[in-house]
């Protein structure tokens, strides 16, 4: 039985606001939208830069992969280090990360998720909570 996902929502101050979701459980096709939905509510209420702690998700299904699309689509600006030529070119050179969402601890299976689908391409990941809110500048 699938037990859900809790989000615990804090906030860093970096040298910009920095808003954390603390997810804790699996990130599947029956949590995925819970996700997507406190995403778009804090996008709606201000917040523009996402780490996403992992530390406590065992498991994250192609559903989760697509919750964290949908909010790094969500979070890309019309700035010109985010244009779709800059970050196809950033890609195929091995350059371009998201400069608004960023991963915490994922653990080694969520890790390997990430890798096969190349989403670690252009999500950096952290260790560090402190090191993941000062890479946003």
């Amino acid at each position: 039985m699938d037990a859900g996902l809790s989000i615990v929502v804090s906030h860093q101050q970096g040298r910009k606001p920095v808003t954390v979701f603390h997810l804790k459980g699996e990130l599947n096709t029956n949590t995925y939208e819970q996700l997507e939905a406190q995403a778009d509510q804090a996008y709606a209420e201000g917040m523009r830069d996402l780490v996403l702690d992992l530390t406590e998700v065992p498991y994250v299904s192609s559903a989760g992969l697509r919750a964290f699309h949908h909010i790094f689509t969500r979070l890309r600006t019309n700035e010109a280090r985010e244009s779709d030529e800059a970050m196809s070119k950033g890609l195929r050179d091995g350059t371009f990360k998201s400069p608004h969402l960023k991963l915490l601890n994922p653990s080694e299976a969520v890790c390997e998720v990430l890798k096969i689908s190349g989403f670690d391409m252009y999500l950096d990941i952290h260790r560090d909570l402190k090191e993941a809110v000062a890479s946003f500048s």
